[in-house]
């Protein structure tokens, strides 16, 4: 199916809004308009308004999609083999009803589904399963910065055991692949898609099994999903197991948060969905006019800062890091860029990320603490307000696109001490190069996974071919210890010694000042009092065949 442009007039600004948001940790998965709406109904376009398009990294190829909004409109098109239970992380029957996996994590067999069909009307068989992987493993081959290319590590080849099991054998072991089939990266899609280039895959001419069809898609304009007749594949976590309720959903992106929050609170959009957190005062009036606020903290990395440590530089000195590590007050960080009830960050991953252990003392706000520490590091104070040794100012430079608020406020925080917090903005190339070689004293990367094994693909050199980023942020010792944690989770299937290994990463990353963890990353949207059965995936996206309007 080829992607087909969109009249404007038809996606108009004021016409569908959804925004994806950055913000607050859940308590819950939530479900918008519940209450007394009663049995589910059937028909209606879902609007929803999205956080700006991404013209430089448009895909709608599941294997190659990076942006995160893309991903939200590629779940309810294309499915994957297994899903992931959203509260407990447990991996659950979806393409694929049963599967084993062997003890030293190299094999994998599947059981499928019968009576599964593409929207094409193709078979999903073990000829579409060994096709899919594939072709994506030749892809990766020739790509290998694709984003899927990580999620697929290890992957060997897909042997057909009979039409209804395969069999996925890896060559190096990867305890994250079974969780890696429950992902949008690795969604199934028809034999047909691949016959397409790589290009007109990311245009939209995707073919899967899921709720809906992509009619139509233009990029920085929006897109329009259609239900699909005869759906009957709906995940072991999905509250619908039938044709979705809605007749269509329509997607507008929209840069502007102000639009947004403006067309969102007159009533033209069903589903607010930006890509940052809502401000305090937004929440208050969203909900003053019946919304209810969705939010889920984005499995993976937390935003974290880490440091360069490379001979020379002033965080090579572990007094330093420490110093820096007491110097930030997270509590205020929540409270003051996000609001009173946003979740503060715990450890290097965000809660919803399976493993998850709290280092929430290793995380304390001690002013005092960082004091002495510089001061023992030889660091003294002077006139200026700011540390100084041997001529040399205490100053830590950070590279960015833009200033933010939240940068601001740690600026300011680490001035209480002392630190001088350099905030060096750059245009994009120079932003590149700068932080390839290295020119920088703290950096920041994350992805969205809801598994660990994710921080691999940014702070293990051996999996990012070498990256100034994971071969600047240890000393040596610490990345034998590292290594040694990483691999320790990736060999086993075993969720106890996955578990332990974990929890071992995460302590020495806080106890040895190997990451400054600064917020959760949290996903919000709002919902209108009309929209009903919104609940969060396990990856923070909704699978909109559960979602259905009142009137």
């Amino acid at each position: 199916m080829n992607a087909t442009s969109l009249r404007r007039g038809a996606l108009a600004v004021g016409s569908a809004l959804v925004a994806v948001s950055l913000a607050a940790c859940a308590a819950s998965p939530g479900t918008a308009g519940t209450g007394e709406a009663g049995e589910p109904q059937q028909g209606g376009v879902l609007d929803i308004a999205f956080f700006k398009d991404n013209t430089d990294l448009v895909s709608l190829d599941p294997f190659q999609v990076y942006w995160i909004e893309h991903r939200v409109v590629i779940r309810n098109v294309a499915e994957s083999l297994t899903d992931q239970d959203p509260e407990t992380g447990e991996i659950i029957p979806w393409l694929a009803e049963s599967w084993e996996v062997s003890d030293d994590a190299l094999e994998y067999t599947f059981h499928l589904r019968e009576d599964v069909e593409f929207s094409n009307g193709e078979p999903f068989d073990a000829t579409a399963v060994q096709t899919a992987f594939d072709a994506n493993k030749a892809f990766a081959e020739e790509n290998p910065a694709v984003f899927g290319a990580t999620y697929l590590s290890g992957y060997e080849r897909t042997e057909i055991v009979d039409d209804r099991t395969v069999t996925i054998v890896l060559d190096e072991p990867n305890a994250g692949f079974l969780q890696a089939t429950s992902t949008t990266n690795l969604a199934i899609l028809a034999p047909e898609s691949y016959e397409r280039t790589p290009e007109e895959r990311s245009a939209g001419a995707i073919i899967g099994t899921g709720p809906f069809v992509l009619a139509e898609y233009e990029p920085e304009v929006g897109l329009r999903l259609e239900r699909r007749e005869g759906y009957g594949s709906a995940s072991a976590g999905s509250e619908n197991t039938g044709d979705a309720y809605l007749d269509a959903v329509e997607i507008a992106y929209v840069a502007e948060e102000s639009v947004r929050n403006g067309q969102f609170v007159q009533g033209e959009v069903d589903v607010l969905w930006p890509r940052e957190p809502f401000a305090e005062v937004d929440i208050d009036l969203f909900e003053a006019n019946g919304a209810t606020i969705q939010s889920r903290s984005l499995p993976g990395p937390a935003l974290n800062l880490f440091p360069n440590v490379s001979e020379g530089r002033i965080l090579s000195d572990p007094l330093v890091r420490e110093a820096l590590q007491k110097s930030i007050d997270r509590e205020s960080y929540a409270a003051t860029i996000y609001s009173a009830d946003y979740p503060v960050v715990e450890s290097i991953y965000d809660t919803t990320t399976p493993f998850f252990a709290s280092q929430a003392d290793g995380l304390a706000h001690d002013p005092e603490g960082a004091a002495d520490l510089l001061d023992e590091a030889g660091w003294e104070l002077g006139d200026d307000g700011y540390r100084h040794k041997d001529g040399e100012r205490l100053t830590l430079v950070r590279n960015v696109a833009a200033e933010d608020a939240g940068l601001v406020l740690v600026q300011d925080q680490l001035k209480q001490v002392g630190i001088d917090l350099e905030i060096r903005v750059l245009a994009a190339g120079e932003l590149t190069t700068a932080n390839a070689a290295g020119d920088y004293d703290l950096h920041s990367s994350y992805m969205t996974r809801a598994d660990p094994i994710i921080l691999q693909s940014i702070l293990d050199p051996r999996f990012t071919n070498g990256s100034a980023l994971s071969t600047s942020t240890y000393s040596p010792e610490q990345l034998d210890e590292v290594e040694d944690l990483f691999d320790a989770g990736l060999r086993t299937s075993d969720e106890a010694e996955r578990a332990e290994a974990y929890a071992g990463l995460q302590e020495l990353f806080i106890e040895e000042d190997i990451a400054f963890p600064l917020y959760e990353r949290l996903w919000q949207a709002a919902t209108g009092p009309q929209v009903h059965g919104f609940a969060w995936t396990a990856e923070g996206f909704a699978l909109l065949g559960d979602i259905w309007l009142s009137e």
